[in-house]
């Protein structure tokens, strides 16, 4: 319900857009927010066009157009200043602010968010650390209506011995 209304008052999303709970998308000036094609948001994101700091000592609120580009994915709790452009193909990490523009192709973290590498040098960085013991397939995931406590404790097995798992 809150997606449609936003969408109705001017915000602009792209085809595969993924929203997960608790994000907000600043809904009094969301027609300055565009979010592009397979764009994911984590839990509790915020992605904000104004910002009202001003309005008591000049009498008037901070707006800018902020956009999110195509195949992007904002990890939770992370917040997106006014004015902000994200590229495409770039990994927000949970948590950061990203209060400056990040380029295509980059993994920001913190706060504020900066550039720490590549999301292609990320990636490789991550398919070294798969191997046969630490991957789970989708029956290792709520999607499967079966998915049984041993499944449960033996990714907490794996988890704690290999550190990090991955799941389909």
């Amino acid at each position: 319900m809150y997606l449609p209304k936003l969408i109705q008052r001017g915000l602009k999303v792209g085809k595969n857009f993924k929203m997960m709970g608790g994000c907000i998308l600043d809904p009094a000036h969301c027609w300055h927010i565009s979010i592009g094609d397979d764009v994911t948001l984590a839990p509790r994101v915020h992605i904000l066009a104004h910002d009202a700091s001003t309005k008591i000592h000049l009498g008037y609120t901070k707006v800018a157009n902020t956009k999110i580009g195509n195949r992007c994915f904002v990890g939770a709790g992370s917040i997106i200043l006014p004015g902000v452009t994200i590229g495409d193909d770039v990994i927000v990490g949970a948590g950061s602010i990203v209060s400056k523009d990040i380029p295509s192709g980059m993994l920001a973290v913190g706060n504020p968010a900066k550039v720490i590498c590549s999301v292609e040098e990320y990636v490789d960085r991550m398919k070294g650390e798969i191997n046969s013991e630490n991957t789970f397939g989708e029956d290792y995931t709520l999607r499967n209506s079966n998915f049984s406590q041993e499944q449960r404790n033996r990714m907490v097995e794996v988890a704690s011995k290999q550190k990090l798992i991955f799941v389909k």
